[in-house]
């Protein structure tokens, strides 16, 4: 049984970016809960509801105004945009780091007759290059990546990217930190989202004003003396920080878009700003 006095010490304000102990997204009992919430069409917990992914995809569509285009989702999970995607036909590849649901994705869309590529893979370690008119990455994914992985996401998608290609993404903006508290809250449970046996959570919110970020972080302990760290780090923006930062990473005319999802139960509507640049052609 893990100590008192230590999950005092591990309870503490970490240092900027530190990492967590465990990961989520391939841990054989999370990842099933994270699955049902993702495929559930009625909820926007891991995803987003499948009215509102209807309406963004048809959204996203609007901006690029192109047929049968070949199209890279960033982040796809079990498929959910890639699907409806394709049924609007363009040629489209996922990329998911949960080997879970790239798994339901790729079953799912054999069921459905449908020719989409799914690739198990970090898309921090992409290498494609000059293949797609447009990449997406939706969900707010690319808030949870550090300055200097997003250098790297930045890189990989300027070079899978045709000239003058797409990318279209949302962000948290300024507006998230209206209402938000930085609470602490504990719960005791027989088994649940963290564990099939018994667990103890510790949950935590942190600001880090000054890098514009946030941390939730949970620990989970048992009694057979396991105890993990889910650290989850989410920066949010205004509309310059990320003009400057996409210039930098040899993108251009950089445009953004206020309240174009509704209202859902994680963010409202203005806490999301959705982004979309062009590759430029002289990097």
């Amino acid at each position: 049984m893990i100590k008192l006095e230590e999950l005092a010490k591990l309870s503490t304000k970490p240092d900027i970016y530190t990492k967590g102990t465990a990961s989520m997204w391939n841990d054989e009992h999370i990842s099933t809960y994270l699955l049902e919430a993702h495929i559930n069409p009625d909820i926007d917990v891991a995803s987003r509801k499948q009215s509102t992914i209807n309406k963004t995809v048809d959204w996203i569509l609007r901006q690029c105004d192109k047929e049968g285009m070949s199209i890279l989702d960033l982040g796809c999970g079990p498929g959910l945009y890639t699907e409806v995607l394709t049924s609007k036909g363009h040629s489209v590849t996922g990329v998911d780091f949960s080997k879970r649901s790239i798994e339901y994705a790729k079953n799912h869309a054999a069921e459905k007759a449908q020719d989409i590529t799914y690739l198990y893979q970090n898309y921090l370690e992409l290498d494609m290059e000059n293949r797609f008119d447009l990449a997406i990455m939706i969900y707010c994914d690319f808030v949870v990546l550090s300055p200097q992985e997003r250098a790297i996401l930045l890189a990989n998608v300027r070079r899978a990217l045709k000239p003058s290609g797409v990318f279209i993404f949302d962000v948290l903006n300024d507006k998230t930190l209206a209402g938000k508290t930085f609470a602490r809250s504990w719960e005791a449970s027989e088994g649940g989202f963290w564990r099939a046996k018994p667990y103890l959570l510790l949950s935590e919110t942190f600001h880090y004003p000054e890098n514009k970020v946030m941390l939730d972080q949970h620990i989970v302990a048992d009694d057979s003396g396991n105890c993990n760290i889910y650290r989850f780090w989410h920066h949010y923006f205004a509309p310059d920080d990320l003009k400057t930062e996409l210039d930098q990473n040899g993108f251009t005319d950089v445009e953004y878009y206020e309240n174009v999802l509704p209202d859902g139960r994680l963010y409202r509507a203005n806490d999301v700003t959705f982004f979309k640049a062009t590759r430029s052609k002289d990097k």
